[in-house]
């Protein structure tokens, strides 16, 4: 290297002591310095949950504050174990879409408590866990078909979309047509449409915690102008605890009638969007991060599943649904972040944020929900993935899509997806003796529509 070349090359610092030999920070090229940036940067991108988060759960019934902290809990537990055992830059916190799943399917749709809920989302952590252990994720992961993954992702953001819009007022019921455009001049939609145009504003102009400022600057703009009031329920620090430990497990086992049954499909739901979310998170980041290998694999993949599987299981305790990674990881990697020292800083900060989280319940719906909407729209970016021309792909992503949304479940989704892809594969003449865990999983879903309709 000329004197040059030595003057205008800038190596990042170099980090010294136990920081540097436990995250490996000089062997990735990365410094402690840029690593805490990173972990900020991440954390401001994906604040937004803790206020999106309590707004959905507290539709069941869950205390708001409490929901608030868990999710705040949760996030911080989960990133800084990512952080320490995997040393990957993915922060993790409660899921969008599995939360919505939670609230709106499970318990407004099926009827089933919020505790039972709870302890569903508990069990399916313990069974990604034994699954990752033992092997059988990978059986998993290999019958379905990647453009199914963006699919599925596609699906649960038009839903979430969907549920932002209703939220808002912007979208309402309609007996002729199912749905029609909602009343734009009541508080709440006039208030949603401001938030969703300061949130969209900023985000064209990359201001790091768009979503976050705009729901705090919607909420003051409707507090303000008294579009919105809302009377919090009091706040102490035995809030906190609302929802901690409330799991009902002897009541999941105990699910009697047609919740027998859907026990199970609530528990493949919870499993398999969390396998979908992690795979497509997991590779979205570290392959921006450089941290794939040249096969293509991901380094330490068992210990990051390990780690979300945990994270599952904590939440549940903690009083939150399905924890899972965060694409808006890629954030912080953007920034920088190249080692798990990111995570830890992203968990540290969440951990502090708990303390205020209770008055996350002074926000209302209308202020949220343009996060949902703008959320469930960057969600349909996997939908690129899909051969769209291929109708082996096509027919079987529609359908997945189409019946997320359309039937506000993620489970009939999954169900018309694979069993369509299923189907196609076996008329076409290419089924093989390797796809015999796809057709069992086809049949249970045939048995299952079986089974709805009689119902």
């Amino acid at each position: 290297m000329t004197p040059s070349q030595v003057a205008d090359h800038h190596p990042p610092e170099a980090p010294t002591g136990a920081l540097d030999r436990y995250f490996a920070l000089s062997q990735r090229g990365t410094s402690a310095r840029t690593e805490v940036l990173a972990g900020v940067t991440t954390f401001l991108t994906m604040a937004y949950i803790v206020l999106v988060n309590p707004a959905i759960l507290g539709s069941t019934g869950m205390p708001v504050a409490s929901v608030a902290a868990a999710t705040c809990f949760a996030a911080a537990f989960a990133s800084i174990l990512m952080g320490l055992t995997a040393n990957v830059p993915l922060a993790l916190a409660p899921g969008m879409g599995l939360n919505a799943y939670f609230a709106f399917t499970v318990v407004g749709q099926m009827g089933v408590p919020w505790p039972i809920a709870l302890g569903c989302v508990f069990l399916s952590g313990v069974a990604f866990l034994i699954l990752t252990l033992t092997g059988v994720r990978q059986l998993i992961v290999a019958v379905i078909p990647t453009y199914l993954f963006a699919a599925v992702a596609g699906g649960i953001g038009l839903f979430i979309g969907f549920i932002g819009l209703k939220n808002a007022g912007i979208v309402g019921a309609n007996p002729a047509t199912f749905v029609a455009l909602g009343d734009l001049k009541a508080p709440g939609a006039a208030l949603a449409l401001l938030g969703l145009l300061v949130i969209g504003t900023l985000s064209v102009w990359n201001v790091r915690g768009a979503m976050l400022i705009g729901i705090v600057a919607t909420t003051i703009v409707g507090w303000l102008t008294g579009m919105v009031t809302v009377k919090p329920e009091p706040y102490s620090l035995e809030a906190l605890t609302g929802t901690a430990f409330q799991l009902d497990l002897p009541g999941v086992f105990g699910l009697t009638g047609s919740h027998g049954l859907g026990l199970l499909e609530i528990l493949f739901v919870f499993l398999f969007v969390d396998l979908f979310d992690n795979i497509g998170t997991l590779v979205a980041v570290t392959k921006r991060a450089g941290l794939m290998d040249a096969a293509g694999r991901i380094p330490g993949l068992n210990r990051i599943l390990m780690t979300d599987a945990v994270a599952t299981i904590v939440g549940s305790m903690a009083g939150t649904s399905t924890v899972t990674s965060y694409v808006e990881s890629a954030a912080g990697v953007q920034a920088g972040g190249r080692t798990g020292l990111t995570a830890v800083v992203t968990g540290i900060l969440f951990l502090l944020t708990m303390f205020v989280a209770p008055y996350a319940q002074l926000v209302p719906l209308a202020a949220t929900a343009p996060a949902l909407i703008i959320v469930g729209g960057l969600m349909l970016v996997p939908l690129t993935e899909v051969e769209w021309e291929d109708p082996m792909s096509a027919i079987p992503a529609f359908l997945t899509v189409a019946m997320i949304p359309l039937t506000f479940s993620i489970a009939n989704g999954l169900a018309f997806g694979i069993t369509a892809h299923a189907a196609l594969k076996a008329l076409r003449g290419t089924a093989t003796r390797k796809d015999w865990f796809l057709f069992i999983l086809a049949g249970l879903f045939v048995i299952r529509f079986v089974w709805m309709g009689a119902a």
